[in-house]
């Protein structure tokens, strides 16, 4: 191996970094695009983030100011259920799902006298369906439609007298389910109960952890908050699990394939040199295209079939591309090497993509088992001989001449 080949190696990897990193520009600006298309018709058809807000009451004092004072409830028993039900649009996962609230309230009227107390609930947001929607104030159902998105209804109680309200809905959302408390100063026996169908979750930053929690037969949790007399409370919340997106990955994992190469092409470089195997750089070239062709096949299958199944099929082939074109080159013990070479710093660090936090350290790690065995297998080899053009030999001294032939040299 000649220095001049190993630039002309090294100008391949780089061209074909180029072109890894034009995919993976295409696919980031074609999976931007895609979302911000289709955000609006994402969100018509499955939703948006609800924030279910505490439900309000407030009476008139009879001063001559008439303030308005607000009534927070005696007693809250919520049931949540929610079931994550992600939708694929394109290059993207939307993480949606269905959600069951059901409330009861206790309202209770705290002044010495009669007053009309004013019950409102707000919907948690515009343009979502609520299916099988109950407004129960006492044991009137509400026959009013909202309005500015928020029902008010009115009771009159006696002094000290409670009301029960009952409120339940179903419905559609995107990423995340909130109950929030609004500006209540104290939050008084409320418990909220929650079920889940999936066992992976996530308490956003801010919110308040459960009090208890326990599997559920659903296959998720049963989680329970409990605010027997809490000053500021913070809101309950509960984010849907995360689902790998084929675009974001896709991308990442093109962006990084060059790291792979050069591990790579090191390998075939260092034992084709100790096994005296000197590819040409056009064979590293055409290897090169072969592992582009991973990238590059698994860039359009995602939009297609599963993810998992197209990072399958893209391995496959690209394997038996590099592999196969090895084989015919530099024989089968040879293109063994290079399979499991390439199945390591190719296959298997593209698929640290799927878990986030981990592609660091799987570089790491394998550049420090690469180092590690290169060192184990080279340890006696003489570099100097390796690098040594075949041209550098003494020249062999021309023979004597010829007595008689006038001094020329005869062959």
């Amino acid at each position: 191996m000649t220095p001049i080949r190993l630039l002309a190696i090294a100008l391949i990897v780089a061209c074909t970094a180029v072109a890894w990193f034009l995919l993976g520009g295409a696919l980031a600006i074609r999976t931007k695009e895609t979302d911000q298309r289709l955000s609006a018709t994402v969100a018509g058809n499955w939703g948006q983030p609800i924030v279910q807000k505490h439900p309000q009451a407030f009476y008139i004092a009879p001063t001559a100011a008439r303030t308005k004072r607000t009534i927070q409830p005696e007693m809250s028993k919520v049931k949540v259920s929610l079931h994550s039900d992600p939708k694929k649009k394109g290059l993207l996962w939307y993480r949606a799902y269905t959600v069951d609230f059901d409330g009861e309230y206790t309202l209770k009227n705290p002044t010495p006298i009669v007053q009309t107390v004013y019950v409102s609930f707000e919907f948690p947001a515009k343009e979502i369906r609520f299916d099988r929607f109950a407004f129960l104030l006492g044991d009137l159902p509400t026959k009013k439609s909202p309005k500015d998105g928020v029902i008010t209804e009115a009771v009159i109680l006696e002094p000290n007298e409670e009301v029960s309200l009952h409120l339940s809905y179903a419905a559609a959302g995107l990423d995340h389910w909130s109950y929030t408390f609004g500006d209540a100063p104290k939050v008084s026996g409320f418990q909220l109960e929650m079920v889940t169908d999936f066992a992976e979750f996530d308490i956003p930053a801010g919110s308040e952890s459960p009090t208890e929690r326990q599997p559920a037969e659903t296959g998720g949790w049963q989680m329970t908050w409990n605010y027997v007399d809490v000053i500021g409370a913070h809101s309950i919340a509960m984010e849907m699990p995360a689902v790998t997106n084929p675009g974001p990955v896709a991308s990442r994992m093109t962006f990084f394939a060059p790291v792979s190469l050069v591990f790579f092409f090191a390998v075939l470089i260092i034992l084709g040199s100790i096994r005296g195997i000197n590819l040409h750089p056009m064979n590293y070239f055409l290897l090169a295209a072969g592992c582009f062709a991973f990238q590059l096949l698994f860039a359009y299958l995602v939009d297609l079939i599963p993810i998992l199944f197209a990072f399958g099929v893209a391995a496959v082939v690209s394997l038996a591309l590099v592999n196969g074109y090895l084989a015919g080159v530099a024989g089968s013990r040879f293109a063994l090497l290079g399979a499991v070479a390439q199945f390591a710093y190719m296959v298997l660090f593209s698929y640290s993509f799927f878990f986030d936090g981990l592609t660091g350290i799987t570089i790491t790690v394998g550049a420090i088992v690469t180092l590690a065995l290169l060192m184990f297998f080279t340890a006696k080899t003489d570099w100097a001989e390796v690098f040594r053009k075949k041209n550098d030999t003494v020249a062999k001294p021309f023979p004597p001449p010829v007595p008689g032939t006038g001094g020329s040299v005869v062959s």
